[in-house]
């Protein structure tokens, strides 16, 4: 996989339309949830792509910088193509967006708000529940934090 990362202005037209199509494809239609994926956010944002060797995204994760929506930095809109799963691609796009926020944000802790049902998953990278699981359209989730190293 060919990594990306950059902010919300040096995205290309067809990267920005690439990254709102696998979003809705998996949040609005996959996971059945209807809301308005496009929340006004991503301007203020870093973008991780991770790209095919045939062009097309892979997997995905929005980057907040601290200060923007928590003190922390946050990983957002983590999300693989249907046709990458299975083969290690959402754990690389997790390696790779820690890695990214450290690189960017030194010394900041970071967050995520899981999927409850991957709490598991994410707890394999140092993140631990911080706060009271809570139904967010209509799906389990916790906020869950990993602390500085």
């Amino acid at each position: 996989m060919n990594w990306t990362c950059v902010p919300f202005a040096e995205l290309t037209v067809q990267q920005l339309h690439d990254v709102l199509r696998l979003r809705s494809e998996v949040f609005v239609v996959e996971q059945h949830c209807v809301f308005l994926e496009i929340d006004g956010l991503d301007p203020l944002t870093w973008h991780l792509l991770g790209v095919g060797d045939d062009g097309r995204l892979l997997a995905y994760t929005r980057l907040i910088p601290p200060g923007v929506k928590a003190p922390d930095a946050l990983i957002s809109r983590v999300v693989t193509s249907p046709a990458a799963r299975g083969g290690g691609s959402g754990r690389a796009l997790m390696a790779e967006s820690i890695a990214r926020c450290e690189a960017l944000w030194p010394g900041h802790a970071i967050t995520l708000h899981a999927q409850a049902h991957l709490e598991r998953f994410y707890g394999s990278f140092g993140f631990a529940p911080s706060g009271e699981p809570y139904v967010e359209d209509g799906i389990p989730h916790i906020e869950m934090r990993k602390p500085l190293p």
